[in-house]
């Protein structure tokens, strides 16, 4: 909780050194408390600790505060956007997330169609994507899809309730598709 604290202020303000006052103020905490916990961060150089003045995160600090936040807004979109959860979602998502594994994080971040900000209108932090190739053909919309011609849908960019509402009708990735004077056919 207290990289992510620290994360937001460093958003704010890059170049900041975050106050131990301000940050016990921020996790409702005794300053006494906020030090000791900065000094074990400190330890564990994920923030570097200034006395008298108040820390900042390390790089290492900083990776892993992002991707502490970054899994939290995917499953705040996983909540509200896929399930339809109507509770606290953010609280709901600081304590899930510490359940959250990296295999798990590129699944997610791919089924929701690698989103940028979460319900509430934060970024998400961006990491550096593995992708694969997709097949060997060209890339075109289907719009652009000549009259009289096949093709297999490949990719799919959309909002993640949108892909969900086509594979319904079974239309995905995979699925044969036909150009006609009458618009476009499925053919499963």
């Amino acid at each position: 909780m207290y990289l992510k604290r620290l994360f937001e202020a460093h958003v704010d303000n890059p170049s900041a050194i975050v106050k131990t006052t301000q940050l016990a103020q921020m996790m409702d905490v005794s300053p006494a408390s906020t030090t000791e916990m900065i000094q074990r961060l400190a330890s564990r150089d994920l923030v570097t600790h200034i006395p008298y003045k108040g820390c900042r995160l390390t790089p290492e600090g900083f990776q892993q505060a992002a991707m502490i936040k970054r899994r939290e807004g995917l499953i705040e979109i996983l909540l509200t956007e896929v399930i339809g959860f109507e509770g606290d979602v953010v609280e709901a998502a600081c304590k899930i997330e510490h359940a959250i594994d990296e295999e798990l994080e590129m699944a997610l971040d791919k089924m929701l169609g690698y989103p940028e900000r979460t319900p509430r209108g934060e970024r998400i932090p961006i990491i550096e994507r593995q992708m694969e190739p997709m097949g060997s053909g060209l890339l075109l919309p289907l719009s652009a899809l000549p009259i009289g011609s096949t093709a297999t849908i490949e990719l799919m960019v959309m909002r993640p309730t949108d892909v969900r509402t086509l594979e319904m009708i079974e239309v995905g990735i995979g699925t044969k598709d036909s150009s006609t004077d009458d618009g476009i056919s499925c053919n499963g």
